[in-house]
């Protein structure tokens, strides 16, 4: 029995507290305090429902090493995969730790990124506090007020939310924080790789250090992780202020928690590539493979998520749906009928990547490939539970392009690579939300002390300043003797539902609600109901077809009845970032020749000697990057992602075509290019090292939440950082180019 309740097979393990242990971290070695077994130190009661209710013979090695450092009051970052038991070696710990040391009120606050993550903890977190006499309590957006009510009058001992309601909870006028938070000793990020990858990490932590100003003192932060390729970065990255002033550890004890050396292999797991063609191929197989099994799919869009769970619909297969825009009550009663069905299929977008339970899986397939390596090891991770099972993913590629990237992504995880979590970069128009954020929860605030409030971090510290300076001249902050207050444009743009649109930091096009009779189905975006189509109006959501009966525009709702076939799914939005650089660079040398570490179906080898035989000799050299014109088309092969290409795009904007956006794979050129133009151009970007920041679209400003709150430079800029990809442009600018010209038509 695994450490987080499931089945996994391992070796015999040695009965706790038996012998000593050596607690060797693959990142940092952990010297023990003393010759004692670790296990020791948890609190007997703890100790004794470890062996005795939940039946473990010993704790696992992540578990055992966290005790001592989490004991010990230092930061860390507990890595493990899927199912690694990284909740319990953050709650054993310091459930400990609070009853040795009398913790009282709220003393740990335990973070996730999502709701549904949540809902799923609270129970087991719970059951584990109730061991001492202690409790825990969940509050996020679909709280009840009465349990709100509960949680200020009789604060739990661990309390379950996310960053979002925490700084709700900060700005709230119902919700006393010093009461509430004031005795908060830990902190738990679940997930935190998913944090710190995106904006909500940036107002993660400048939510944490404005609790440290409420507690008066540091706050150990403890982060939870699936494999990231710079754990010490992470951990770094987490203590915030705290960096290089508080001890931290990596706890990463498992050789498979962190990454291989790219010379021992491939992982383990029976992973097999397949090109299909077609979505409703896909669907066909799904069909006809493992029946009596539960399988979990993988889609990237919402949209395939709907057109697979539809097609295997009409198949007759058992099937459940899972993503973002369905209701929370639908997404909570397809994932519950199948945590209890045998037979079946749920479909899902990441919704289901993170370590939400939906019971025992027998196969996880992948439709076309996720955009990373780190995706791809939680989807595998959520298989190979049961003893003598095997971790396990059948990739099912739609399209050429999408096996292309499959292929190159299984290249990469045979190495043994894993992406870095990095920051996205500049959030000034995070630092406009914290500015108003903080002046809201402190009611006033010193024009010379605001910068206290995060402790230095940057960039919340003085470099805000033109930031702060914009907000009093624009209004939404105002200036007396010396305070700064909430200004009347803040109010007009963000007081609504008091202040509640400042508390979350990131934005999503507008959304219709879809509702059957009194059941809200889920969100559909509004042009799907504007279009021009013809015949009736019809919807595809929750797997099922709706004909729209009527459209409320004032209150964005729509009314729908069930009908048999015909719906349409739509929803427009995400990141145009494309693919890295090194994703990328895989795939170019799978058409090299480099072959992934999986077996291919014949469907998948054929697909792949065509993309060698046809497709490579004029995007690929072995020699350097390519330049091909056909007719008019000319086109720079860099393979070096989206973002690089985006920034040497605009660096070499002389000789680039004006009105093509870059790919992830080319830059287009001037039709009218030659050779002479390009060495002036190219050498003279390479001799100076100097590159340009991508143009940007006056739309993606406008998608950059509190991006009203910033001055329009600043904004542009913002966005333009986050375009970019210096490191990787560099690297094909000093890459040899070599020329594959045709005649001009």
């Amino acid at each position: 029995m695994s450490a987080d309740g499931t089945d996994d097979s391992a070796a015999a393990p040695r009965p706790i507290g038996e012998e000593p242990v050596d607690r060797l971290d693959p990142v940092d070695r952990l010297d023990p305090v003393d010759r004692l077994d670790p296990v020791d130190r948890l609190d007997p009661v703890v100790l004794h429902h470890v062996v005795n209710t939940l039946g473990w013979p010993d704790l696992r090695p992540l578990q055992r090493a966290a005790i001592a450092p989490l004991m010990d009051g230092e930061d860390a970052v507990l890595l493990a995969p899927t199912a690694g038991g990284k909740t319990e070696a953050a709650c054993l710990p310091l459930l400990s730790a609070m009853s040795q040391h009398r913790w009282s009120g709220t003393s740990v606050l335990y973070l996730c990124p999502l709701k549904a993550l949540l809902n799923n903890l609270v129970p087991r977190i719970d059951t584990y506090a109730q061991w001492l006499g202690r409790r825990a309590a969940l509050w996020h957006g679909d709280t009840k007020e009465s349990q709100r009510r509960r949680i200020r009058t009789e604060p739990p001992d661990i309390l379950l939310t996310t960053p979002e309601s925490l700084e709700a909870m900060l700005i709230g006028v119902k919700t006393d924080h010093a009461h509430l938070l004031g005795q908060v000793r830990a902190v738990v990020v679940d997930e935190v790789h998913a944090f710190a990858g995106d904006d909500r990490g940036w107002h993660l932590l400048a939510v944490l250090e404005r609790l440290q100003r409420v507690v008066g003192r540091p706050i150990q932060r403890v982060g939870l992780s699936a494999t990231v390729g710079n754990p010490r970065h992470l951990l770094t990255w987490l203590q915030g202020s705290g960096a290089g002033q508080r001890p931290g550890t990596v706890v990463a004890p498992e050789p498979s928690a962190v990454p291989a050396d790219a010379t021992a292999g491939h992982p383990p797991g029976a992973v097999e590539l397949d090109y299909v063609g077609s979505l409703g191929n896909a669907a066909k197989v799904i069909a006809a493979l493992h029946k009596g099994e539960k399988r979990l799919v993988f889609c990237d869009s919402r949209v395939q998520v709907e057109q697979l769970g539809a097609a295997l619909r009409e198949r007759e297969v058992t099937v459940f749906l899972s993503h973002a825009s369905l209701s929370a009550d639908e997404r909570a009663r397809s994932e519950q009928a199948f945590a209890e069905a045998r037979d079946c299929v749920i479909v899902s977008t990441s919704t289901l990547e993170l370590g939400i339970d939906v019971g025992d899986l027998d196969r996880v397939i992948q439709i076309d490939a996720p955009a990373t390596v780190a995706s791809f090891l939680q989807r595998i991770g959520r298989t190979g539970r049961r003893p003598g099972s095997t971790r396990n993913c059948l990739f099912l590629a739609t399209t050429k392009d999408t096996f292309l990237q499959a292929a190159g992504l299984l290249l990469l995880w045979g190495r043994g690579w894993v992406e870095p979590v990095t920051a996205p970069p500049e959030p000034r128009h995070l630092v406009a939300q914290q500015l108003l954020a903080v002046t809201l929860q402190q009611h006033k605030l010193g024009d010379q002390l605001w910068a206290d409030q995060w402790n230095g971090l940057a960039p919340f510290n003085r470099s805000a300043a033109p930031v702060l300076r914009h907000l009093v001249s624009e209004g939404f902050l105002d200036t007396d003797s010396g305070q700064l207050f909430i200004g009347e444009a803040a109010e007009r743009r963000f007081g609504r539902r008091h202040f509640m649109g400042l508390t979350a930091s990131f934005t999503a096009p507008p959304q219709f609600t879809v509702l059957s009779g009194r059941s809200e189905i889920g969100r559909m975006d509004p042009t799907v109901l504007t279009e021009e189509r013809p015949g009736p109006r019809r919807l595809l959501l929750a797997g099922r077809s709706w004909q729209v009966t009527f459209i409320d525009w004032g209150r964005k709702r729509v009314f729908v009845e069930p009908v048999d076939s015909g719906g349409v799914a739509k929803w427009t939005g995400g990141s145009p970032a494309g693919l890295s650089f090194a994703l990328v660079r895989a795939m170019r040398d799978v058409l090299l020749g480099a072959e992934p570490p999986v077996p291919l179906t014949r469907r998948a080898e054929a697909c792949l000697a065509e993309w060698r035989s046809q497709e490579a000799p004029h995007m690929v050299h072995p020699g350097g990057t390519l330049v091909t014109r056909s007719g008019t088309d000319v086109r720079w092969w860099t393979w070096a992602g989206y973002r690089a290409n985006a920034t040497l795009t605009a660096t070499l904007s002389p000789i680039t075509d004006p009105v093509q956006r870059p790919t992830d794979c080319f830059v287009r050129l001037r039709e009218d290019l030659t050779p002479a133009m390009w060495h002036i151009h190219h050498t003279s970007a390479v001799d100076a090292e100097f590159l340009v920041l991508p143009d940007v679209d006056p739309r993606a400003v406008n998608g950059l939440k509190f991006s009203a709150a910033l001055p329009q430079r600043l904004a542009v800029a913002t966005v333009a950082a986050r375009l970019a990809d210096f490191t990787g442009a560099r690297s094909v600018l000093r890459e040899p180019v070599r020329w594959q010209l045709g005649t001009a038509q």
